[in-house]
């Protein structure tokens, strides 16, 4: 780290060079310049997904508000989901002389080659909720509890069927479903739910009737929530000709949606035909109202403004030569190295404590609902 300082100075001096030649030097994403490129100041780059999904969008917000708080500048931008973009964007932000990097990546195996050009620019990386794999050029890694979210879904539709109290025995129809193939918390949401699942599913007190039970069968590319809608359709048309279907395992909320329009499609939600129970994530705006209209049962809620300050305060200890706060340092192996990491804990919602979790801690607005 001890030259470090000196290298970003001299990056972040010709950052800021540029920045006053240009015509207003902000991104296009609102980068702030209220404060000099001195050494606590300077420019930090945020990579974020997409503006598709209402999360990534706070997310962005949270991070540049917390690292603008703490006297940084910021260039904000957003992939759309295309993995060569968001390489581009990145490869632009270490041209601009950013001190640091944080990165929710689209593609997790798609940042290789940039991160080694951020490594030579002697720029740290901060991986944000997606882990990003097969390279040691990633400093840390903010996120939550991943597993521990797939088990709050899975254990949610276990209690709602009245199989883990022994209430009722079943059997019960499932299906599965996973999130986007090229995230590596894919595997960890899934995992943490069949944990919880696959011990009825064996007793067959639990039926997967499509039969597609595998990780590589359920997952949804890009975490679409249209994808997801289709196979919901595809299924109800192939193994539900006469059953019905009890539960569904949804990862997130967006995904939620879209397998609810294909059940009420199917006259799920009538009086004759009551809605699965059917999981999320994110606690996105839609998804609570859905709740609320007793339509989606749940999601698990994760405060990306805590996410928020855990990224930029890791930041803000590594160029100030401090080493950041972790409480994991076994579990995130990208393929490269072990990636130490900050992880909080995700709280999962229902009708029963939306009201406290997300309405009392201003997470969403009550007027908003």
């Amino acid at each position: 780290m001890r030259n470090r300082r000196a290298a970003l100075a001299a990056i972040a001096g010709a950052a800021s060079l540029a920045l006053t030649l240009s015509a207003c030097g902000q991104s296009s994403e609102g980068g702030s310049e209220e404060n000099g490129d001195s050494a606590k100041g300077g420019t930090i780059g945020i990579a974020m997904p997409t503006k598709s999904s209402e999360r990534w969008i706070a997310d962005g917000n949270n991070v540049k508000k917390d690292l603008e708080s703490k006297g940084y500048k910021t260039q904000l931008v957003y992939g759309e989901d295309d993995p060569d973009q968001q390489v581009s964007q990145v490869e632009n932000l270490i041209t601009q002389g950013v001190k640091a990097l944080i990165i929710a990546a689209i593609d997790n195996k798609s940042m290789n080659n940039v991160l080694q050009q951020a490594k030579d620019a002697n720029i740290p990386v901060i991986s944000y909720d997606r882990l990003i794999l097969g390279t040691k050029n990633v400093d840390y890694y903010a996120s939550f509890d991943n597993e521990k979210v797939g088990e709050l879904q899975g254990t949610y539709i276990v209690e709602k069927l009245g199989l883990k109290d022994g209430s009722k025995k079943g059997p019960f129809n499932i299906e599965l479903f996973a999130g986007s193939n090229d995230d590596n918390n894919t595997r960890y949401f899934f995992q943490g739910a069949m944990n919880v699942l696959q011990p009825y599913i064996d007793k067959k007190q639990l039926v997967v009737r499509s039969g597609q039970t595998k990780l590589n069968q359920v997952t949804t590319l890009r975490w679409d929530g249209g994808t997801a809608q289709k196979r919901m359709d595809d299924i109800l048309t192939s193994a539900y000709k006469r059953e019905r279907v009890d539960a569904v395992l949804s990862p997130y909320d967006g995904i939620s949606i879209g397998i609810l329009s294909a059940l009420k499609s199917d006259d799920y939600g009538s009086k004759s035909k009551p809605l699965p129970v059917v999981t999320g994530q994110d606690a996105e705006l839609a998804s609570v109202k859905s709740i609320i209209a007793n339509q989606q049962s749940m999601t698990v809620y994760k405060d990306t403004r805590q996410l928020a300050k855990v990224a930029s305060n890791m930041v803000d200890a590594l160029l100030n030569d401090k080493k950041p706060e972790v409480n994991d340092t076994k579990t995130y192996d990208n393929g490269a190295k072990v990636v130490p990491a900050y992880l909080l804990e995700p709280v999962a919602v229902d009708k029963t404590n939306y009201q406290k979790e997300v309405v009392d801690s201003g997470y969403i607005k009550a007027s908003d609902l």
